[in-house]
């Protein structure tokens, strides 16, 4: 992108054939582009640190559909001159471009009836033979026009550029977990609008600064009116120059003869669906644990379709009932039918108890005593007491330990989301100590569980050596874990409790523990690493961090599973300095990590 802003042309005396010759190259790059991309590498190069199950899930849920550009032609017949020399089809549609006519308008101060902005989609294929579309945005600019000013800023700038991603099947639910992810990565929401002529809703982000594609700008596309979730896009979208930030004048500007997401339509329907949608939450959470219980999966295959009949021998279940789960599984995007029948796709392999990082786990968890404690969240929100403790009488570490299939459960549900220590063997901290000269360095890992974020510190540093603190009936899974790495003869397994924390170790690791208690624990937990800490050693606190502006977050959703089944809570990142500094230890600073996790760093005061 140029730094300084482009000539202004004089007079109209652009050289029209000039500016027409680099349209047709702007437009042969841009459909040399769309024909070529994969839909997991696109994503994963717009998105850096996007991998593993999370992209995967991201693939199934939205598809590469196209890349825009904005062309200047004179006329009509100009356009359609400039899309054959492309290859590109001239038949295509030209409709009202709603939304690019307003944000052209916003940002050369126009009135928008002097914009005439056209959206054709030519179509081109994949690599696949998938069904793809350069858009193509066309503002008319006659000879000499005022407007050519705009063209030549808009050409030099290519703010409308942009990546697209139709979302498949899109409901709010599935909308809000699309664009949380994008946020979680690094997009940033760049305004969006519904346009009625198409009935689709378009969200826009601005790429994350370490995009790996020459696009800055990215598009989700919804088919269909959702403007509710738009408004709340919208509501994150920065004000340019340190202006207010806009908020509902700005959805009600960007949904033309529409009422607003806020108001009800002369039926009253649309708030009243949305809401609907959102009280059938549990239904989702059982038929996820359902498809584990069944073991669905297992029986089931990403490549080859299976009949529901076949199915329901495979597993024992009734014909009919089965096809009903099947319908609302394939609407979840957790199964795909086809003319073959019913499969698997990428989200709903993660429930296959033998996948890697399998979340079948959690999903038993969260469909079993996590769900039967949720019904008490109104008495846990009344009197402060978890629903867990007021169902089953006492705390869930407690109970667990009573009953060891569910701690075993548990343990396993804590290592469905391993993706959140993908990264952490990388942090600074574990490579300084890894590569430090003299003798071997220590990682304790205070209530690591099973050992899974161990396992892969000692994997990806074979000079360190580790310390496992963990309850004695877990130690033996926490062995099993190393062993499987070869890692198992560089780590001692200790039993004890947060007053046993061992002394002398170099890193000190607490991995999703301190959320698990209020305040004053945590601060008891903490001075128990500090007393144990010599004066060069490091903390690492991996958590979900709380957002400042209250943006949509899993660490919110978080927040209320701690309070009703633990009686803890997530925090935000200053709440958690002002804890360490009421323990001796300051924070260094935190990084991002997969799932809406952070890793903290802090050391002693």
């Amino acid at each position: 992108m140029p730094a300084t802003a482009p000539p202004a042309p004089t007079d109209g005396a652009t050289d029209v054939a000039d500016v027409v010759d680099e349209d047709v190259a702007r437009l042969h790059a841009t459909a040399r582009f769309v024909r070529a991309q994969d839909t997991a590498v696109l994503l994963s190069r717009v998105l850096p640190g996007l991998d593993g199950p999370e992209l995967r899930a991201l693939t199934d849920r939205c598809r590469f559909a196209h890349a825009a550009v904005l062309v200047f032609p004179p006329d009509e017949d100009t356009l359609r001159t400039e899309l054959a020399a492309c290859g590109l089809s001239t038949d295509a549609e030209a409709r009202p471009s709603v939304v690019v006519r307003r944000r052209l308008a916003d940002r050369h101060r126009r009135d928008t009836v002097d914009l005439d902005v056209r959206i054709l989609r030519p179509q081109v294929r994949g690599p696949a033979g998938e069904d793809r579309a350069v858009e193509v945005f066309a503002l008319t600019v006659p000879p000499g026009s005022e407007l050519s000013r705009i063209a030549a800023e808009e050409r030099a700038f290519e703010h409308e550029a942009h990546l697209a991603f139709d979302v498949v099947r899109p409901d709010p639910l599935v909308l809000r977990g699309l664009l949380a992810g994008f946020a979680r990565h690094g997009a940033a929401p760049d305004g969006g609008g519904y346009n009625p002529h198409e009935d689709g809703t378009v969200f826009y982000f601005t790429a994350p600064a370490a995009t790996k594609t020459g696009y800055r700008r990215v598009e989700l596309y919804a088919a269909g009116d959702h403007r509710d979730v738009l408004a709340e896009h919208l509501a994150h979208h920065p004000a340019p120059d340190g202006a207010r930030r806009p908020d509902r004048a700005r959805a009600d500007r960007t949904l033309p003869d529409r009422a607003r997401p806020d108001q009800a339509r002369s039926d009253g329907t649309q708030p009243a669906e949305t809401l609907l949608r959102l009280m059938t939450g549990a239904w989702t959470t059982q038929a996820l644990a359902t498809c584990a219980r069944l073991r669905l999966p297992e029986s089931m295959d990403r490549h080859t379709g299976v009949t529901v009949e076949e199915l329901a021998r495979t597993v024992g279940a009734h014909p009919q009932s089965l096809a009903t789960l099947l319908r609302y599984l394939d609407m979840l995007g957790v199964v795909s039918e086809g003319p073959d029948g019913f499969r698997l796709t990428g989200a709903g392999a993660l429930l296959d108890a033998g996948a890697p990082a399998s979340m079948r786990p959690l999903a038993l968890m969260y469909g079993g005593p996590f769900y039967q404690s949720f019904v008490h969240l109104a008495h846990t929100v009344r009197t402060g007491q978890p629903g867990f403790e007021y169902l089953y009488g006492e705390n869930h570490f407690d109970y667990f330990a009573r009953h060891p299939e569910l701690a075993a459960l548990f343990d396993r549900s804590m290592a469905s989301s391993a993706a959140i220590f993908d990264p952490l063997p990388a942090h600074p901290v574990l490579t300084a100590a890894a590569t430090a000269p003299g003798p071997a360095r220590t990682v304790v890992d205070v209530a690591g569980g099973t050992g899974e974020l161990l396992a892969r510190v000692l994997t990806a540093h074979p000079t360190l050596r580790g310390v496992l603190l963990e309850r004695a009936e877990v130690l033996e899974a926490a062995r099993t874990r190393l062993a499987a790495t070869g890692a198992d003869g560089r780590c001692a397994f200790r039993a004890g409790d947060f007053a046993d924390v061992p002394p002398g170790g170099d890193v000190y690791v607490l991995s999703r523990v301190l959320h698990d208690w209020d305040d004053d624990r945590c601060r008891s937990i903490l001075r128990h690493c500090a007393d144990a800490m010599p004066a060069h050693a490091d903390l690492l606190i991996v958590e979900r961090l709380l957002p400042r502006d209250g943006s949509p977050s899993l660490a919110t959703a978080w927040d209320l599973h701690m309070m009703c089944n633990t009686g803890g809570r997530e925090r935000t990142a200053d709440h958690y300095a002002r804890l360490l500094e009421d323990c001796g230890l300051r924070s260094v600073g935190h990084t991002p990590l997969p799932l809406g996790a952070h890793a903290l760093h802090a050391r002693r005061s």
